[in-house]
């Protein structure tokens, strides 16, 4: 009966015991069940974001505190496939946070829709406030010496006092502005050192009439029911005093009078300038925000007001005029404001946008590099086109987002490579028309390095970042094997015309001398050797290396548009997109862009990004002429990573966040979008309007991206990543950049 009882404890013990954890769905050895993942969204990370994995065979929504179950045998496997639910706050941030998991989409971070205010935390609520709260002494007492807010005084404080000193100094020259002159010495000390103290709309009131009220109401209501009314409920008057409101800056006796206009005309003008200033650099800073919503508040309100109903007092004070407040600053730097957003577009991007005018205005006014040279055009160029990447990424993830699965997946292939596929272009078609093979070698190099790139630099600084918060990350690496057995395929095809040339080709070598400097007989150095895949070696190169090219260019695009086909129609319930009503408690969607914006958006960016795209090329010829650096160098580097700026963001965000499955998906979806489409588009385009497009690669790009596929296998075996791994990979693409730095010219540059 012992043996029974213990047996039977046993199988409990088994039955009930919790598999390891396992964040982002890592496989599980044994487990009949696919990769399955919950995850509760939030937009911020201090938003409480969490995340949770569940082995289940139903598609029923499930709380945050979960348990995970599993099927397993394949009977049941085949009947209820194991399904990755994702629960959002609203039906378009699912389909989002869907097209993520899916095959061939760019993964994108920031939300498509606006989420309510009142589901923000403290945090991104002090962002968006309109500093006119008066906290609580025990919130704001010790804490406004702060190294920001000396920064103030520093950058800021002290010459803004010093403005007004002097307007202060004018308005008491014209005598009729005296008053606007006392106001402003009263602001000169408060925007020294704004913290801690209010400007609030002084109560001030003007009695006007007098008037006596009869409280007898009760005797009027009872003569009309037929009661006598009593002697003693005869109306009493009571006389009571009411006061005018205090009127608003833009009231008669404000524009009446003339202190008015001598305010309007000599003391505003310079001041509006100060503070125009003052909120553009603060602006631009981004993390002195709070400094410019200030200099804002005070242009548009504080100034215009008449100087009698303005009252500057420390903010203890101020507690019963809470209601009255106009401005209460605590603190001129935040460095939460990297989350701040302009109609769902991060600040940065913002801030970046006017660059795209001043590129464009210099590079197509300034054709003789009069006011501007030809290096500082290829760099603000260049820096263009990481907000119009932005731009395009978050065009393509709101369209996709609100339509079925067809229109996202033309708009991802579409759009998805725009970007890359515009510089390559033109590119091509500058080198074309001007003789120059260099820039054909400048995009293999560019094409090369985004694929080292994406291949090991994005996964290694995801993982870096990602384990030094996280400790240990764990991913699918089922998921991850699929990911880099793609990878596999597309290094090979692309590559494969390459190895053909060199086991079938005629290696040719130029300046060939022997050791005594003569061409007797003898042991030869040479220089310049390369394998002829010219016009000469017709037999090779038209009869089977071009056809070669041409194949593996449909083969390629086949491959990508079967796994679109596989992913979001045939398996597409493989992602079951439930929306949890116990996530955020809002189900609607308001979305920033609508389709149609977000579309003259993608357009209006491409057209732009090719202007960029051509300033670029243009204007890179004198660096490669003077740089002594190998041009290899500057394309796998400048021309590879910077327009991937957006998507290594998002890959971080994601780390940061433990789900590193996502972040090792942003490099590898780079990467076969490249192998898959833009090398067979450009292929495609040499095919319409030759620009001399050979698909074979130097050794150099060869063996590094063999190298690099291999190494990043090796990594994704365990299923975990730790700052270790992610610092192997990283060192190992840092290596292959050196090679690159040290490495020669290609013939021709």
């Amino acid at each position: 009966m012992t043996t029974n009882i213990e047996t039977r404890r046993r199988k409990l013990d088994t039955k009930n015991q919790d598999p390891p954890e396992d964040h982002d769905g890592a496989h599980l050895p044994g487990s009949g069940c696919d990769r399955v993942c919950v995850a509760h969204i939030h937009s911020e990370a201090s938003d409480g974001h969490a995340q949770s994995c569940l082995q289940q065979t139903n598609a029923s929504y499930t709380p945050k505190n979960q348990q995970r179950t599993c099927s397993f045998g394949d009977e049941i496997r085949e009947e209820n496939p194991c399904k990755t639910t994702i629960s959002a706050e609203n039906e378009v941030e699912a389909q989002k946070l869907a097209n993520n998991y899916k095959f061939g989409f760019r993964k994108w971070k920031s939300h498509v829709t606006e989420r309510p205010f009142e589901y923000r935390s403290d945090i991104v609520k002090e962002l968006y406030s309109e500093l006119n709260v008066i906290k609580p002494y025990s919130v704001s007492a010790g804490s406004l010496f702060t190294c920001g807010n000396v920064l103030y005084v520093f950058l800021f404080g002290w010459w803004i006092s010093l403005v007004y000193v002097f307007v202060g100094v004018l308005m008491f020259l014209t005598v009729f502005g005296i008053p606007y002159g006392n106001l402003c010495w009263r602001l000169s000390c408060y925007f020294l050192w704004p913290f801690g103290k209010s400007i609030a709309k002084a109560s001030v009131s003007v009695p006007v009439y007098s008037v006596k009220i009869l409280q007898g109401d009760s005797t009027r209501a009872a003569q009309e029911n037929g009661k006598p009314s009593s002697p003693l409920l005869l109306p009493t008057p009571v006389e009571e005093t009411i006061e005018e409101p205090t009127g608003s800056p833009q009231d008669h006796h404000y524009w009446w009078r003339l202190r008015t206009y001598a305010w309007l005309f000599v003391g505003y003008p310079l001041l509006v300038v100060t503070h125009s200033v003052v909120c553009l650099i603060s602006w631009l800073l981004v993390f002195t925000i709070p400094v410019a919503k200030m200099s804002a508040k005070t242009l548009h309100t504080i100034l215009l007001m008449p100087p009698e109903h303005i009252d500057i007092s420390h903010a203890r004070g101020a507690q019963e005029n809470e209601g009255q407040v106009i401005l209460c600053c605590y603190h001129a730097v935040n460095l939460y404001y990297y989350k701040y957003t302009v109609d769902g577009i991060n600040v940065f991007a913002v801030n970046l946008l006017p660059l795209v005018i001043v590129s464009l205005v210099i590079g197509y006014v300034d054709k003789t590099n009069q006011f501007a040279s030809s290096e500082v055009k290829f760099a603000t160029a260049i820096s263009s086109i990481i907000p119009l990447s932005y731009y395009i990424g978050m065009g393509i993830a709101s369209i996709s987002a609100q339509s079925n699965f067809a229109v996202g997946a033309v708009v991802n292939a579409t759009f998805g490579s725009i970007t890359e596929l515009t510089f390559y272009i033109t590119a091509l078609l500058r080198g074309h028309h001007q003789g120059n093979k260099c820039l054909q070698e400048i995009v293999k190099a560019a094409l090369t390095g985004t694929l080292l790139g994406c291949i090991l630099f994005i996964p290694g600084i995801c993982m870096i970042i990602g384990g030094l918060r996280h400790r240990e990350q764990r991913f699918n690496s089922r998921s991850a094997g699929v990911s880099s057995s793609l990878l596999f395929i597309s290094i090979g095809g692309v590559f494969a015309p390459t190895l053909f040339s060199k086991a079938y080709g005629n290696l040719v070598c130029e300046d060939c001398t022997n050791s005594t400097g003569t061409n007797s007989s003898g042991s030869f150095m040479c220089k310049n050797c390369h394998y002829d895949l010219s016009e000469n070696n017709y037999s090779l190169f038209h009869s089977h290396i071009e056809p070669l090219v041409y194949t593996i260019s449909v083969l390629l695009p086949i491959s990508y548009i079967i796994g679109l086909i596989f992913t979001l129609k045939t398996h597409s319930h493989i992602y079951d997109i439930h929306v949890g009503d116990g996530t955020a408690g809002h189900l609607g969607a308001s979305v920033h862009w609508s389709r149609w914006r977000a579309l003259l958006i993608l357009i209006i960016a491409t057209v732009l990004m090719s202007a960029c795209a051509d300033l670029t090329t243009e204007h890179i010829q004198p660096i490669l002429n003077s740089s002594s650096v190998s041009q290899y160098f500057i394309g796998v580097t400048l021309l590879a990573m910077i327009p991937e700026i957006p998507e290594i963001v998002n890959g971080v965000q994601f780390a940061l966040q433990n789900q590193i499955s996502l972040s090792f998906e942003v490099g590898s979806c780079i990467a076969v979008q490249v192998c898959m489409i833009q090398i067979p588009i450009l292929v495609l385009f040499n095919v319409f309007y030759d620009v001399g497009f050979v698909l074979i690669f130097s050794d150099l790009h060869l063996w590094a991206s063999i190298f690099s596929v291999i190494v990043v296998n090796y990594s994704f075996m365990d299923g975990k990543s730790d700052y270790f791994q992610g610092t192997a990979l990283v060192v190992v693409y840092l290596i292959l950049l050196a090679m690159y730095f040290f490495a020669p010219s290609p013939a021709g540059c």
